[in-house]
């Protein structure tokens, strides 16, 4: 077991903690690839590509995501506070490179459909977790957004689009 005075021995003694070597080790991580879509002011849909999906809670079941500080898209979404965790299939690359850009209008080259409270559905992922806003926390140069699941839809079987050190693939 690593007490906190061996950490920071560690840290003293080993490598400088710089955002380069932290980005380069926790790219060891593979993370999951989506998109959080929900709607502006006006009932446009609006959305973003989160590589930082988890599963918090099962009972209540909770997710949660981490959008940038420096986000356009996650203040659109935020004051609805409902927004949709579309899981991206590993056929979706190009969606995740689409929704990670800061072009204006990103659903008119992805299909999708509404959900049952209106929010963006897109076509082909391996899941939909349909959210209203739980909470947020204070997370250094993001948002730890929470959200309770109110409905799900998924393709067990579908193969899920990872990024891994840098890079997109696939498990399994």
């Amino acid at each position: 077991m690593t007490t906190t005075s061996s950490v920071g021995s560690l840290i003293a003694a080993g490598t400088d903690l710089t955002a380069e070597w932290f980005r380069t080790v926790m790219g060891t991580v593979p993370t999951s690839v989506a998109v959080v879509s929900g709607l502006d002011s006006s009932g446009r849909p609006v959305g973003l590509a989160v590589g930082t999906l988890t599963s918090v809670s099962l009972d209540p079941p909770l997710v949660a995501f981490c959008p940038g500080l420096d986000s356009s898209s996650w203040p659109k979404i935020r004051p609805s506070g409902r927004f949709c965790v579309n899981v991206l299939a590993r056929s979706q690359e190009h969606v995740s490179r689409l929704f990670a850009s800061k072009r204006e209008n990103k659903f008119t080259d992805v299909d999708w459909t509404p959900s049952q409270d209106g929010l963006p559905m897109i076509e082909g992922t391996v899941a939909r977790i349909e959210c209203v806003l739980q909470d947020e926390h204070d997370g250094g140069d993001h948002t730890i957004v929470v959200g309770r699941v109110v409905r799900m839809t998924g393709e067990p079987a579908a193969r899920p689009l990872v990024f891994l050190g840098g890079k997109y693939g696939e498990v399994g």
